[in-house]
């Protein structure tokens, strides 16, 4: 019983992480895929507009 005590006091003494900290990676890599997709749009605009 102590050890479950003494686990549960640890958890509740963690830092609590930030969602910064969680998601950043995830934003990242939305964000560089956003960008990605933009690029590849603006490449055929303009191959569009000297084609035509």
């Amino acid at each position: 019983m102590e050890h479950a005590l003494d686990g549960l006091a640890r958890i509740l003494k963690a830092p609590l992480r930030r969602l910064r900290d969680r998601y950043g990676a995830f934003v990242l890599r939305l964000a560089e895929s956003l960008a990605t997709g933009l690029a590849i749009g603006v490449g055929f605009a303009i191959i569009q507009a000297f084609a035509g």
